[in-house]
């Protein structure tokens, strides 16, 4: 019987031994990486120079990279060539099977004539879907496409185009006097479009509206490629893949200091990997969404199986950031080997939404992070961002940081819940946090497990 039971025991914990390997949650993001797979183009080139573009930074090239992405697309693909320039040009609309390849000496300028980006496009304004001006680099279900070279796309926004719609933005001269904030009646009479379910064509907005388009949007596409490009000065969000499958976006430098000028917003997206980039940005580096409010419990796509490595975060409100537009959930996220530090850079991790918003956010795991100096907290989590309120209450759970090291911050763990939907499931470990000022926020959790982690040089216990 001794034997018997023996061989049990060691069944039982060979058992859950084979568990406890299985649910590694870092498989899951192994399993996601095999099956995110770069597109693959013809090998045929089309000049735009060919097609009447000059690199003289004022010839109006709209026209030159449309009749070479249509030539490239009906000979069933390959690459779009930017050759050495500066080439100007309104919005830009990809097609299957087409790579815009920016060469190194080449740089794309952006116009600042708003016109330049009508007619309307179906896109979204801060996770809601609408028509309006077409993103200056634009995709619609699309199928294998691609930005590549180690040019530079520059949207040449600045305080006097496009940022000044934000409001007051980028001017402390007296010459320039306070701006209120333009976009302020259209967004609210979007929102209220959304809560009361007009349709999306019905959606209208455009000049005198100001709500401004994002830089790079492929909408509905599948196998995107986005590598090697430097991208600046954004109108607002900068990479945004909407509701898109199998996206890359690799050694990318993102530098832009406008108003909500987040680096990459995947967006009700599956599938995607962020790897080699730099981000020095005026709001969060990577912010994953997954719609807003009402809108995004309607189209109720998620964001899953985003995974973040070896990037380099500067300036921004967060390094990886979830939210705050979650209202259709966000799930399988994976931040590893990646270094954050400026004193202009709020927070590590984070996660935000509200009552209003709602949302599921779950399964997010950052390991092997290197942070210098915060303004805020390593982990942030917030759920009363913009104190609005509502009866979809948040879900957040199963959040975990391993060997995470942070030189500044005033927190080290920041969590602001309720106790009617507290966060759940938080695992910090192996982490050092020093010159910590305030220590750690908690209120409205469960199940936070500390184990060998350090804050300003003594060990922090909690289970």
């Amino acid at each position: 019987m001794k034997h018997i039971f023996l061989l049990l025991t060691l069944f039982a914990f060979a058992a859950c031994s084979t568990q406890q390997k299985a649910i590694d949650p870092w498989k899951k993001a192994d399993e996601v990486l095999a099956q995110i797979k770069a597109p693959v183009f013809k090998q045929q080139d089309f000049l735009i120079t060919d097609y009447g573009a000059v690199g003289d930074s004022i010839t109006d090239c709209t026209e030159a990279f449309k009749k070479a992405i249509e030539a490239c697309h009906a000979a069933g693909g390959g690459r779009v060539v930017v050759p050495a320039g500066k080439f100007t040009s309104g919005a830009i609309h990809l097609k299957s099977n087409v790579n815009l390849h920016v060469t190194k000496e080449a740089t794309i300028l952006f116009s600042q004539d708003t016109k330049k980006y009508l007619p309307q496009v179906y896109t979204r304004f801060e996770a809601i879907e609408l028509m309006n001006y077409s993103p200056l680099i634009y995709a619609y279900e699309q199928e294998n496409i691609a930005i590549t070279g180690e040019g530079t796309l520059n949207g040449q926004a600045d305080p006097d185009h496009w940022w000044w719609w934000k409001g007051k933005w980028g001017h402390a001269d007296a010459a320039y006097p306070a701006r209120e904030q333009s976009q302020k009646e259209a967004n609210e009479r979007l929102k209220k479009m959304a809560e009361e379910g007009v349709p999306v064509h019905e959606r209208v907005f455009g000049e005198g509206d100001f709500l401004r388009p994002n830089f790079i949007q492929p909408y509905k596409c599948k196998n995107v490629l986005i590598e090697g490009v430097t991208v600046l000065n954004s109108p607002m969000w900068i990479i945004h893949p909407v509701l898109s499958e199998n996206v890359i976006i690799k050694d990318v430098k993102v530098i832009s200091h406008g108003p909500n000028s987040d680096g990459c917003d995947p967006e009700s997206s599956r599938n995607v990997l962020i790897e080699g980039c730099l981000f020095d940005t005026g709001d969060d580096c990577i912010a994953i969404k997954s719609g807003r409010d009402h809108d995004g419990r309607r189209v109720n796509v998620p964001s899953e199986n985003i995974i973040v490595r070896n990037c380099v975060m500067k300036d921004g409100h967060g390094g990886v950031v979830i939210g705050s537009e979650v209202s259709g959930n966000v799930r399988n996220v994976f931040a590893e080997n990646c270094e954050m530090s400026s004193p202009n850079l709020d927070r590590a991790l984070r996660l935000k939404s509200n009552s209003r918003r709602g949302g599921i956010i779950e399964n997010i795991y950052m390991r092997n992070i290197t942070v210098g100096t915060l303004a805020e907290a390593v982990l942030h989590v917030d759920m009363f961002y913009m104190k609005e309120t509502g009866s979809y209450l948040p879900v957040v759970r199963n959040i975990e940081m391993k060997n995470v090291t942070s030189e500044n911050s005033p927190y080290a763990i920041f969590i602001n819940s309720d106790d009617s939907y507290p966060v759940e499931n938080v695992v910090i470990e192996g982490c050092t946090f020093d010159n910590v000022a305030k220590g750690n926020l908690l209120k409205g959790y469960k199940n936070l497990k500390v184990t060998n982690v350090t804050i300003n040089g003594e060990k922090a216990e909690m289970q």
